[in-house]
């Protein structure tokens, strides 16, 4: 198999990976996670750790990296994070490395309810402003690994400005063209920062109406923090967007770079992206309005 095709994931390979890497291991029950993801493949393995296995070659790249990193973050961060136990080598006809966590309990925030959603929004920014303080000395740039979150936005503009053409008559393209300059416009020109580089829903755990972990740091780096805020638009109304804006001491223009990040992923979701739903393409929908409003309040 070329490493371009992506192997079937199942519970039977998983097991077979298990039995032969990890024989200790090997009597512990697998199965699924409810809600697995898509970069990764995820299971339980027993009933405190779990399996996670990249779907393609490029989330291959972040393996190694979160291994490598995540124990040295922990220490430093407010709330829990992924604990790597193992990493497992190709096999059985899968072709990438892999990891062993430990379980880390809760539910998504996509499908949990929250208690006080300005509260989640507080301690939210809070765990990012933890997050950027840590020293990013020798921490990974942006680059392929994670889809060059971090660095400037310029790398998304041709697909940006194709999504405009696409798009032109159903939303308002003049102002979101505002927007995307603005965004264009600014720099982060201080010390390079850790970023998580997908703050979202699915990858924040809450236990009894609080937020109480962040996973997936696979496209996580050091670099301009901006890509972060987006949850602001896709998660958050305006009294929780509030509450997190006052919990980051963060500048204007990385505020205007954060509404280019999140523009250009709902741009090219709302410009009916291939494999994109119908209700993925309303929401984004929904998102850049919240954008345009939000550029005429503070832009």
């Amino acid at each position: 198999m070329s490493s371009a095709e992506t192997p079937e994931i199942s519970t039977a390979l998983v097991e077979q990976l298990i039995s032969e890497q990890f024989p200790q291991w090997a009597d512990l029950p697998i199965r699924p996670v409810e809600f697995g993801g898509w970069d990764n493949r995820t299971f339980h393995l027993g009933d405190d750790m779990s399996v996670r296995l990249p779907s393609a070659a490029h989330y291959a790249l972040q393996v190694e990296k979160e291994q490598h990193w995540l124990p040295r973050l922990a220490p430093h961060l407010p709330l829990r994070i992924p604990v790597p136990l193992a990493i497992g080598r190709p096999g059985r006809g899968y072709p990438w490395h892999w990891s062993v966590y430990r379980w880390l309990r809760g539910e998504t925030a996509t499908h949990a309810p929250i208690a006080d959603l300005a509260s989640f929004a507080t301690t939210l920014g809070e765990f990012l402003a933890a997050l950027q303080r840590i020293d990013a000395w020798s921490g990974p740039p942006p680059g392929q690994h994670n889809f060059y979150r971090g660095g400037p936005l310029a790398v998304y503009d041709h697909e940006t400005r194709r999504a405009f053409e696409a798009l032109e008559g159903t939303i308002d393209v003049a102002a979101a063209r505002v927007v995307w300059e603005a965004a264009l416009a600014s720099a982060w020109n201080d010390d390079p920062v850790w970023f998580h580089g997908d703050v979202a829903s699915g990858n924040l755990l809450v236990e009894n109406g609080r937020l109480s972990a962040v996973i997936d740091f696979g496209t996580s780096g050091v670099g301009d923090p901006a890509c972060d805020l987006s949850i602001s638009w896709t998660m958050f109304d305006e009294t929780s967007r509030a509450a997190f804006r006052d919990a980051l001491p963060l500048d204007e223009e990385t505020w205007a770079r954060g509404r280019g990040w999140t523009l250009w992923k709902a741009l090219i979701v709302a410009a009916e992206m291939p494999g994109t739903d119908r209700l993925e393409i309303e929401k984004s929908r929904r998102v850049i309005d919240a954008l345009l409003s939000d550029h005429r309040r503070y832009g």
